[in-house]
């Protein structure tokens, strides 16, 4: 494993674009709370946000964007991460304020207009059809289609946990059914996470589906070293796991973000 390290060290470095973008809007989150609220930056809500962006820079713009690619289970930690709890922290961490006041906002409003159960049955097809293999061969071999379909599955998810993460009653279209709702994301999205639980509990063998997909998660064209290092795990075992912690994550945020929905 060392030696696959070591193969990969010229990819174990910051993203400073991501950096930047998250410090910018850090700043900008922190202007307007100051300016619309009597908030301080060591309360729940701008806690969360800040977090929120630590936990975004962590899993896109990190060395470990590099190393979830090693295996089913740190990829799955990481689309996990971006889909199903970033999205809803940082939708807590706004105050109703912030929210009235980038109401005007044109990118804004636009966002809104698109219905929630629209945007949970989009991202729940495009994200089940991010790992078949043709897909994945296809965005994979063009770096600029894959970072676009990833910001499109990252802007659907946030309008995706709106209807649980939303301070304005008026606008929870889903408030008397929330639970309904959030059980209805959970099924939608149980085929992406149980795929790899059923192979790993059924196959003795290696899948060439998971043979396929693998090699692409571990060999990323736009890697410098895509042609030196294999994948470091391919077993039963590593897509059971991968399995496990997405439909935990998926679960536990669910719960979370109801619970803190609430009293937001």
């Amino acid at each position: 494993m060392f030696d696959y390290l070591l193969l990969i060290r010229n990819e174990l470095e910051w993203n400073i674009p991501i950096l930047m973008t998250a410090v910018f809007i850090a700043v900008l989150y922190t202007i307007l709370v100051r300016q619309t609220t009597k908030f301080t930056m060591l309360q729940k809500q701008p806690f969360l946000f800040l977090s929120s962006l630590g936990l975004l820079v962590l899993i896109v713009g990190s060395p470990f964007a590099a190393i979830s690619h090693l295996s089913f289970s740190l990829h799955m930690i990481q689309m996990s991460i971006l889909f199903f709890i970033i999205p809803p922290l940082l939708l807590l961490g706004i105050p109703k304020p912030v929210y009235q006041l980038l109401w005007t906002v044109i990118l804004v409003r636009s966002f809104l207009f698109v219905k929630p159960i629209v945007a949970l049955f989009i991202f729940a097809i495009l994200f089940s059809m991010y790992h078949l293999p043709t897909i994945l061969s296809l965005i994979s071999d063009h770096p600029a289609i894959h970072n676009s379909y990833f910001f499109l599955l990252f802007i659907l998810a946030f309008r995706m946990w709106w209807p649980i993460t939303s301070p304005f009653k008026k606008l929870r279209t889903y408030s008397e059914t929330k639970k309904r709702y959030a059980f209805l994301s959970g099924l939608l999205l149980l085929p992406a996470c149980s795929v790899f639980i059923l192979n790993a509990l059924i196959d003795r063998m290696n899948n060439p589906f998971l043979t396929q997909l693998m090699t692409k998660l571990c060999l990323p064209s736009h890697s410098s070293s895509h042609t030196l290092f294999p994948p470091l795990v391919n077993t039963r075992l590593d897509q059971l796991m991968a399995g496990i912690l997405m439909l935990g994550i998926h679960k536990i945020s669910l719960k979370a973000a109801l619970h803190m929905g609430e009293k937001n």
